[in-house]
């Protein structure tokens, strides 16, 4: 049976959702593009092992959204998109899966670019681009943008001085007790980099040997998982799960800001307004942590190292400007943001 893609009625202020069904292979996956106003959707693939399609349906969509602020934000030229595969990562990849998939994306001629996401690697996605020029995220070539985790951790690196620079009136860190959750590719990178610039470092993982990594070379005090919101601490940097941040974690939050590379870092919408009463400043994830799909663009746009440097600046150039507005409006940084990403894309539309 060949290849099946069905368009399926998009939600509104979407533009479009692709379901893909191909049971030579067992793939079973959704393309989400929520809007192509700033240029072609990009955003990586996620394979997870859903409940079922509506589950997949609702986690893609949100994705995809959160890709078109993510890259207006980063002023990448590049709309918003996300996909993902039905299936568990760690026992149903095949090649021909990745193949297939592939040819899904071509089938959409351009609109949507994929890369690595949660359950896929860059040898996956060699795969996908064995099939379609869309694929990037990859290993090797002129403009191939590999590991995008120095890039994500060095956006968020410079975002944080900002906010230091906000709160505490200087953009030096020496001795700022900088607590990260979370030891995995960026945040240790981030650690690496904290550390080069003076700041005392707390950490947290479950990762036994990236914990002593961080306390011998970067002298770090390790702490475990459950006493993150009991220790004392300047800076919160979360890099490890989302939605950490609620009605039980917030008040007992002793730092002054938030800055970490995790996505979806709070439970709810209005835990922004917990924040900002408390008086912590908190910089939206999706903001600071787009240094990989920076990376990423790079590719997309056949640009040279200089292109993403340029725009690791503008992440924290643009943080500058949320926090000042947010300080001068009296409202959370999160509502803040999404009103510069409607301008952004409003100032797109009429120029069209």
């Amino acid at each position: 049976m060949p290849l099946n893609l069905t368009d399926e009625t998009p939600p509104q202020g979407f533009e479009r959702l692709v379901r893909i069904e191909d049971p030579e292979s067992g793939l079973r996956a959704l393309i989400c593009i929520h809007s192509t106003v700033l240029g072609p959707a990009a955003g990586g693939c996620r394979m997870w092992d859903y409940a079922g399609w509506d589950e997949a349906r609702r986690d893609v969509q949100r994705l995809a959204e959160g890709m078109t602020y993510k890259n207006a934000m980063a002023d990448l030229g590049l709309g918003g998109g996300k996909s993902v595969i039905l299936g568990d990562a760690r026992r149903d990849k095949t090649p021909q899966m990745f193949r297939a998939f592939g040819r899904a994306v071509n089938a959409l001629e351009g609109a949507y670019y994929t890369a690595e996401d949660v359950g896929i690697s860059p040898e996956d996605m060699a795969q996908v681009a064995t099939e379609t020029a869309y694929a990037v995220g990859l290993e090797g070539g002129q403009y191939g943008s590999g590991d995008p985790s120095p890039f994500t951790a060095e956006g968020v690196f410079q975002c944080l001085r900002v906010g230091v620079m906000h709160v505490f009136g200087s953009d030096d860190l020496t001795g700022r007790q900088v607590l990260i959750q979370g030891l995995g590719h960026v945040g240790m990178s981030l650690a690496e980099k904290l550390h080069a610039a003076g700041a005392s470092l707390i950490v947290t993982d479950i990762d036994k040997a990236a914990l002593a990594r961080a306390e011998r070379d970067l002298g770090a005090r390790v702490i475990a998982p459950d006493q993150v919101f009991a220790t004392q601490m300047d800076i919160f940097a979360p890099c490890a799960l989302g939605a950490i941040l609620d009605e039980t974690t917030v008040p007992q939050l002793t730092a002054k800001l938030v800055c970490g590379a995790a996505n979806n870092q709070l439970a709810q919408p209005g835990i922004a307004e917990e924040l900002r009463a408390r008086g912590i400043r908190y910089l939206p994830d999706y903001v600071v942590n787009a240094g990989g799909i920076i990376s990423v663009a790079g590719e997309i746009h056949k640009a040279g190292p200089g292109y993403r440097r340029d725009r690791l600046s503008g992440i924290a150039a643009r943080v500058d400007s949320m926090l000042a507005r947010a300080d001068k409006e009296g409202r959370t940084t999160t509502a803040i943001a999404s009103d510069m990403v409607k301008e952004i894309l409003a100032s797109a539309e009429r120029s069209v």
